[in-house]
């Protein structure tokens, strides 16, 4: 086993030929070059070889110091990234992660780990917990997304309290969240991450939250409260793509359904009541709109105004998000 962790770390650190006169072995070990990446990230990985091949390559792109060694469906994966979230996310694509360990890599020490943890600690006090929330602009055009630091994740989630619903409001931070939770629960945090993908199925979930009821209890109905919405929002094209509604130019209003598509037009308010109208054509009590930064003044009063006259029934809800890259989010209970 020493030899083999020798040679190992002479794969490294490109020193292999140095020390054994041949040249370096290829197949599960990748040598690369430091570049100062932010997270040394590394895990447990169970998967198949077709699926770690092709995690080799994602996390080739994504940092640097990647070593993928193991066989028989287990891995030890080690790299060096600027978003660890983005490692852990390519791992979850290709298997299943496990006992996560993240470092930090400008504070030398400073090391979480997460997965196969040492359970809850004793007498953690008094109980309280709120909700991790923030509407924050973040544009999904043509393939850009926001996602947060592991680090900051983890700080929030420790901040909130003891007993924390984290409310990730987009798939892509997701996996950061999964990650975040898993480490604080070996701190004896109680964490539980809510499968919402939008904004306004955060704010359906924070609608039914209850400090007063058991946590378990609470995670149910929130959960279930965000489940019944679905989501859409408005974006500007940036840059010319073939979506699934046909093909977009810059400046192009982008009317999304549940992370789709669904209408290419014009102006903002010609786009919000086409999506509007499609999202109660299936049913719905509630709509809530949530107005970004820069939205034109009469957006939402537009799309009020032809539920109004289309769908009278309906319950309108109107929110000042001043979120950036979206000039509306949409949600229909």
């Amino acid at each position: 086993m020493a030899i083999i962790l020798e040679a190992l770390a002479a794969v490294i650190t490109d020193s292999y030929a140095e020390r054994y006169d041949v040249p370096p072995p290829t197949g599960r070990v990748t040598p690369m070059t430091e570049s100062g990446a932010g997270y040394e990230v590394m895990y447990l990985l169970d998967a198949d070889e077709e699926a770690v091949g092709k995690l080799r390559a994602e996390l080739d792109s994504l940092g640097d110091s990647l070593v993928v060694v193991g066989g028989d469906g287990l891995w030890n994966v080690h790299v060096h990234v600027d978003e660890a979230g983005q490692a852990i996310e390519a791992g979850m694509r290709a298997g299943r992660p496990h006992r996560i360990k993240v470092t930090y890599l400008a504070a030398p020490g400073r090391t979480h780990r997460a997965g196969g943890g040492r359970g809850g600690r004793g007498g953690r006090g008094r109980r309280h917990r709120r909700p991790v929330r923030g509407v924050r602009g973040r544009r999904r055009t043509a393939g850009a997304r926001f996602e947060p630091p592991l680090p900051a994740m983890l700080a929030a989630i420790r901040e909130a309290g003891s007993e924390v619903a984290v409310l990730p409001n987009d798939e892509g931070v997701r996996a950061v969240a999964v990650a975040a939770s898993e480490i604080a629960r070996e701190d004896g945090v109680v964490v539980s991450v809510l499968p919402t993908k939008a904004t306004v199925q955060g704010l359906a979930a924070l609608a039914v939250h209850d400090p007063l009821r058991r946590f378990d209890d609470d995670v149910v109905a929130m959960t279930d409260a965000a489940g019944h919405t679905r989501y859409g929002h408005l974006t500007v094209a940036d840059r010319q793509a073939f979506t699934s509604a046909g093909m977009c130019t810059p400046g192009d209003v982008l009317g999304m359904i549940d992370g789709d598509v669904a209408v290419i037009g014009g102006s903002l308010t010609e786009v919000a009541a086409l999506i509007v109208d499609r999202m109660v054509a299936g049913g719905g009590e509630l709509v809530t709109l949530v107005t970004g930064a820069g939205a034109p003044v009469r957006l939402a009063a537009s799309v009020e105004e032809r539920l109004a006259d289309t769908r009278p029934d309906v319950e309108v809800v109107v929110y000042d998000g001043e979120q950036g890259g979206y000039p509306l989010l949409i949600g229909v209970e």
